[in-house]
């Protein structure tokens, strides 16, 4: 099929999609798992199937069965584009065809003013070796700038920003990774969810894969324990992406946060070590990142007790895994508020006041500043330990 507009009757593919400069990019949608099985490739299917019945134009650009049943069968009456074939020797090797893709949906769309939606499995596939590109994550990337929306799917353990993390987890490392930005850019991402114990059963039911690796899949990857951390993963991720996409959507970033985050501000005080595990219990109870703020007078130098303090408690900070940060400013509660709106703080932990009632009274309390100046965050008042003298 051939372009017959202005360009005269040149083939259109992946190089000459820059033809229709007025197209807008097309819209991508990544339906995102914690493992092979949970319903990924289906799910597409069947909102594709409900699109075709709206009048969407629906093709296939490349699915992925692996011989399952009920998956084949929600693809029946969509349009599949034929894979592209690479000879190797004996072999035929075959791959998605973008270009076929290409002409396919850019001829159409010149008699039809229905948008067009293309399904592309398994996102962060390698493809045959002497391809145009060589991850299909690229070819989506062709297909979404030539004005053509895109429904993929892919694993989380994937996403490249948590290789070393996945593999901790399971032992097992993947090669096959997909850049963060695409799930950035990505204008709509659904989970599809079920239990381990689902997944699971499915697995024995031959659902996911032949028998002979049944017993070795759950005897590895498919562990409970392993599944348990991929799914919490991949909510995890879906969460940051709306919370990231909602701040960025809200007028003046005035959002509540969905994810916890715990700011503990320490002093030249002795109790600031006493805060710091404290804020360091919250945040292991929320599952939260862990900051700590010092809060340096930029008209007074520290004497080298209080220099061994500060260090002492960055130190302690970065034990507990968390972020020490330290800025200078003459207002405290100023700082401490500046530092929590760029941080999306939710939680701040400070020390009882030190002042006196006459200097509260005159200057007022910082608990009393901050509780003004924030918004949407708790504030914790930790009181100091007193020592009992024994007789």
């Amino acid at each position: 099929m051939t372009n017959t507009g202005s360009a005269g009757n040149a083939p259109l593919n992946s190089a000459s999609y820059s033809l229709y400069p007025a197209r807008r990019r097309g819209k991508h949608k990544i339906f995102i798992g914690m493992a092979p099985g949970v319903g990924k490739t289906y799910r597409m299917l069947e909102e594709a199937q409900a699109l075709k019945q709206e009048g969407i134009d629906v093709v296939v650009g490349l699915l992925e069965t692996h011989g399952r049943k009920e998956t084949a069968e929600k693809a029946e009456g969509l349009e599949i584009i034929p894979r592209k074939q690479y000879p190797r020797g004996e072999l035929t090797l075959t791959d998605m065809d973008t270009d076929a893709i290409l002409k396919r949906c850019l001829a159409t769309s010149r008699f039809a003013s229905t948008p067009q939606l293309v399904l592309i499995d398994e996102l962060a596939h390698t493809n045959v070796p002497g391809s145009p590109r060589e991850k299909r994550y690229e070819d989506v990337e062709v297909v979404l700038a030539a004005g053509i929306d895109v429904y993929s799917t892919m694993n989380v353990q994937h996403l490249e920003s948590l290789n070393d993390l996945v593999a901790r987890i399971t032992g097992v490392v993947v090669r096959e990774r997909v850049p963060d930005r695409i799930m950035d850019e990505a204008d709509e991402i659904v989970v599809v969810d079920v239990t381990p114990e689902t997944l699971q059963e499915r697995l024995l039911e031959g659902k996911i894969y032949t028998q002979p690796k049944i017993q070795q899949s759950l005897d590895n990857f498919f562990q409970r324990r392993n599944l348990i951390a991929l799914r919490e993963l991949a909510l995890r991720e879906v969460a940051d992406n709306v919370e990231e996409n909602a701040i960025a959507s809200t007028p003046n970033g005035q959002f509540c946060n969905i994810h916890e985050r715990v700011l503990v501000c320490v002093s030249t005080y002795p109790n600031s070590v006493q805060l710091l595990r404290r804020g360091a219990r919250l945040a292991n109870y929320m599952n939260a990142p862990l900051y700590t703020l010092f809060v340096a007078d930029p008209e007074r130098f520290l004497t080298k007790e209080e220099s061994l303090h500060i260090h002492t408690c960055e130190k302690l900070c970065k034990e507990f895994e968390g972020t020490f940060l330290r800025v200078t400013n003459s207002n405290i509660a100023n700082a401490i508020a500046e530092v929590a709106q760029k941080h999306r703080i939710t939680q701040i932990v400070i020390g009882e006041s030190q002042r006196s009632r006459w200097q509260m009274l005159l200057k007022g309390s910082l608990t009393q500043k901050l509780v003004r100046l924030l918004k949407n965050i708790d504030l914790h008042i930790i009181a100091s330990e007193k020592m009992v003298s024994s007789k």
